[in-house]
């Protein structure tokens, strides 16, 4: 039997403070986005950047876990985090009846890598 692997590692700067929402059964999630960047010379020796953005999500799990809490009380707009995750594609229709997609980091764990005032 083969086995595959979903998983994602980012290390970044978080974009905006983070959007929490309690659900209907009561669990809370928690989202935001999260900014890493690479540097590079091209031909010409000039120095170019490239920015991605992630938009992550974070879940409390059933078994009590609370990582949305964390999120909710730690994490703030220009944090360095380290994320690990899966990758999750969604679509959905919107009110314009026009079909949407997005692509996600369901985030599994969370560290605080610190270094704000």
């Amino acid at each position: 039997m083969s086995r595959s692997l979903n998983k994602a590692i980012l290390i970044g700067n978080v974009g905006s403070d983070p959007e929490i929402r309690t659900v209907g059964t009561g669990g809370k999630v928690a989202q935001f986005s999260l900014a890493t960047s690479r540097s590079w010379n091209d031909q010409s020796g000039n120095k170019q950047e490239k920015t991605e953005w992630h938009r992550c999500v974070v879940w409390n799990n059933s078994r009590g876990s609370g990582l949305a809490d964390v999120v909710e009380r730690y994490v703030k707009k220009g944090e360095k985090i380290y994320v690990e995750g899966e990758i999750e594609y969604r679509q959905w229709t919107d009110k314009e009846n026009q079909t949407r997609y997005t692509t996600e980091i369901r985030v599994r764990e969370l560290m605080l890598l610190g270094g704000r005032a």
